[in-house]
């Protein structure tokens, strides 16, 4: 018997096993195991909208209005989706000129399978900006529950992607403007929070506030549900920050236990807030200071180490409960499930506090390339909040006058008294 005879056929079968896996590996193009993340953190941050944040705001109004906001979340994810892929996801990321992006990319005409962003299929970084595209005026839905046109939701959300959203998108993420005088924004402190927070107080300034308003509004009528919708944001939350790197690296893993343990610092907080101020601290309440929590760390999770997380999760506790009694009793404003108090007010705060605790001395990653030191990046964070607050206020308050004049903004008495849930959609949340 010839020497081998047995082992040849077994060497050529490893051959054809492992020869696509060898080609595999060689080939240019994307990295398989960021991709996977990719694809995973964008299942996780449309997860947060879909049920996560559609549970979380339904159990905080009443029950006859319960389903009326689940609908406004997942319209809103139908419209922006159809929009990105129209022109949404071109605007923000097609060139590099200063205020916004080109049409080349629009309906992702052109594009190949093989096309990458960086070292991700271009059609992951597609679908993983999508999710943030859609979550973004999702959380505007929150300040005007109970007493608005759902036809006036849908042509707001979609014209506000278009002339809110996408703009600033492309000045901080698309090599825009302020990209180039080194703001940092790791997952949306302004892309997201801070343009939903500003929207959100302008919106509900002028739709008007509702019937017994602040004292005598009925009680959320499900907190248990909001308790669920709220951990649903909070698992999310590990895409929203962590898939931010757009890679499955050091990046990643710092920023989803920034994320989780500021989250945790700022609901202890918020219930010894609650604690002092009104002698119990409520379930409602503590998981509104982990949303708080949540908001404040995303523009710094990728930047900042452990240490600056508990700072950014007591600080932003701290400061969005301040903000929350500020907008309901002193300003007067009904924003009524607290969108600007918290994400509004916790990403800008965010977006300030990066400036200090990036610094490598406290575990931080350091500063922009475009600006000197701590001075420099406190100088361009303060720039880029100024820049997209003044922006989403202005062009909101347009876009609500537009929406008001096309198909009107606030329902009518008889339709707010009868809920929403039946005058606009013919159905119940619950029924008997």
């Amino acid at each position: 018997m010839r020497r081998g005879f047995f082992w040849r056929p077994v060497v050529a079968a490893a051959a054809i096993v492992l020869a696509p896996t060898a080609s595999w590996a060689g080939a240019p193009g994307a990295d398989h195991g960021d991709t996977a993340w990719v694809l995973a953190a964008s299942a996780l941050v449309l997860f947060m909208t879909l049920p996560g944040l559609a549970l979380f705001y339904a159990g905080l109004v009443r029950a006859k209005n319960a389903l009326s906001v689940m609908i406004h979340c997942v319209s809103i994810a139908c419209l922006i989706s159809v929009l990105w892929l129209g022109a949404g996801y071109s605007l923000v990321f097609d060139g590099a000129a200063p205020l916004i992006g080109g049409l080349s990319k629009a309906f992702l005409i052109g594009v190949g399978r093989s096309d990458l962003s960086g070292g991700l299929p271009l059609a992951a970084h597609f679908v993983f900006q999508l999710t943030f595209a859609v979550i973004t005026p999702g959380l505007i839905v929150g300040a005007y529950v109970e007493r608005v046109r759902f036809s006036s939701v849908l042509l707001f959300s979609g014209l506000w992607l278009l002339i809110v959203y996408a703009p600033v998108a492309h000045w901080v993420w698309g090599g825009g403007w302020l990209a180039a005088r080194g703001v940092l924004d790791f997952a949306g402190g302004l892309v997201v929070h801070a343009t939903a927070g500003i929207s959100a107080l302008v919106f509900a300034a002028m739709l008007g506030r509702r019937e017994g308003f602040p004292r005598d509004l009925h009680p959320p009528h499900n907190p248990g549900m909001t308790m669920i919708g709220a951990g649903m944001l909070w698992v999310g939350w590990y895409g929203f920050n962590g898939g931010s790197a757009l890679a499955a690296n050091e990046t990643a893993a710092m920023a989803i236990l920034a994320t989780h343990i500021s989250a945790s610092v700022a609901g202890l907080v918020w219930a010894v807030l609650e604690r002092l101020r009104f002698g119990r601290a409520s379930m409602v309440g503590m998981v509104t200071g982990v949303v708080a929590g949540l908001a404040t760390i995303t523009p710094a999770s990728g930047y900042v180490g452990p240490l600056g997380a508990v700072v950014i999760g007591a600080a932003g506790s701290i400061v969005c409960f301040g903000a929350v009694e500020l907008v309901k009793h002193r300003l007067r404003i009904d924003d009524s499930l607290d969108v600007f108090a918290v994400h509004g007010v916790g990403g800008i705060l965010g977006s300030l506090l990066v400036a200090f605790l990036a610094d490598p001395a406290l575990g931080g990653a350091g500063y922009a390339p475009a600006v000197r030191g701590m001075a420099g990046q406190a100088a361009a964070q303060l720039l880029g909040v100024a820049a997209v607050v003044a922006w989403s206020a202005a062009a909101t308050a347009v876009l609500v006058l537009v929406t008001r004049a096309v198909v009107g903004l606030r329902a009518r008495d008889d339709e707010i008294e009868e809920g929403l849930d039946l005058t606009y959609h013919g159905e119940r949340a619950y029924n008997a």
